[in-house]
């Protein structure tokens, strides 16, 4: 019985990206806010690239704590999504062409966030980090932590509880 050849890794990396495109394009505020996220592996970093409208102190000027703490939330809810959609496509459970074409999972909803502000965030780019602590079936926590020029110097962190979606099947 002949073996079938694996796929090159490079279709593998395509079709991956075109999930997550397609998970962060089902989120319009992620656009509005212009955040993008770069996958290494199952390993997401967000960025949030610096614009005026998120200056919400001029006199510093400092980055408005509700796009900060919207950011953290943004990262949260896609790194728990991203976390249990690899699990889905890895096993071969999910095809991830299907989320490409725009068939996307329920998202987690948010039940509790609270955010930590550390220090002032600065009129430059910021990237953030979720882990996620516990993941359920019914429920998940997440933390999270943003920084800007020094991944040791977070300017704020988070952590978030949420309802995870139902499991087909």
């Amino acid at each position: 019985m002949a073996r079938s050849r694996p796929e090159p890794v490079q279709v593998v990396k395509q079709r991956r990206d075109a999930a997550l495109g397609a998970l962060v394009r089902g989120v319009p505020y992620i656009g509005f806010l212009g955040i993008t996220f770069d996958r290494r592996g199952d390993e997401l970093t967000a960025i949030m690239p610096f614009e005026d409208k998120l200056i919400g102190n001029p006199l510093l000027p400092a980055l408005h704590g509700g796009a900060t703490a919207a950011f953290l939330e943004v990262t949260a809810i896609i790194g728990l999504s991203w976390s249990m959609l690899w699990d889905e496509i890895e096993s071969g459970r999910l095809d991830p062409d299907d989320l490409a074409r725009g068939r996307l999972p329920s998202l987690p909803k948010t039940i509790g966030f609270t955010v930590d502000y550390l220090r002032s965030g600065l009129p430059r780019d910021a990237y953030a980090r979720a882990q996620v602590t516990r993941s359920g079936r019914r429920y998940a926590s997440v933390h999270v932590e943003a920084w800007q020029d020094n991944r040791a110097r977070p300017f704020a962190q988070a952590s978030g509880h949420f309802l995870m979606p139902p499991r087909d099947g």
